[in-house]
């Protein structure tokens, strides 16, 4: 089952059987983004120098008239030049049922704003697992659309983050979001 963004259980449950994955790229003004769907709908936006397995996806099949890349292409664009501050995309991503929490939770943080590693895991009812929650944030297959950026340490400051932490400032930036100096 597939659903939207918007929808409170976005995540698909995870499968067992192979999954035929398209993917193409786009340039963006964070470095060059490969987003990767199936038929079903959108599973996985990977960085420029994405940590090899970070996420589990076969990148065999490049299709640039794919209409679920086409689609995130589009609002992706719309979301650097200011004009978009949520995603309406059908998400197909694969993970445990604890990451599954998590990148939902993820989903629920407002555009502009942040929350901490302490806030999800109370979110999703695991109020000690913090590390777990950090873990997860760290698999997060839906960069900027599941928007792990917006999570920082309990300090207010920014911490890991699969694009990098200059990547991750100019996200929070391009939102407005307040953060603290690092010194």
């Amino acid at each position: 089952m597939t659903r939207t963004v918007k929808d409170a259980q976005a995540m698909t449950p995870p499968r067992r059987a192979r999954r035929d994955y398209s993917y193409t790229t786009m340039p963006s003004p964070v470095g060059v983004l490969t987003l990767v769907a199936t038929t079903r709908g959108l599973a996985a936006i990977l960085w420029e120098n994405e940590r090899a397995r970070r996420v589990p996806v076969d990148l065999a099949h490049e299709d640039r008239c794919q209409p679920v890349l086409l689609e995130t292409e589009r609002q992706l664009r719309e979301y650097f030049a200011g004009r978009r501050t949520s995603f309406t995309l059908t998400l197909d991503v694969a993970g445990t049922d604890f990451q599954r929490k998590v990148w939902q939770a993820l989903l629920t943080i407002p555009f502009g704003e942040t929350r901490s590693y302490a806030d999800i895991a109370r979110q999703i009812g695991r109020p000690k697992a913090m590390r777990a929650v950090g873990a997860a944030n760290g698999r997060n297959p839906l960069s900027i659309v599941a928007p792990c950026h917006r999570v920082i340490g309990t300090n207010g400051r920014l911490t890991g983050f699969a694009g990098g932490l200059d990547t991750k400032a100019f996200l929070l930036e391009l939102e407005g979001a307040a953060l603290r100096s690092a010194s």
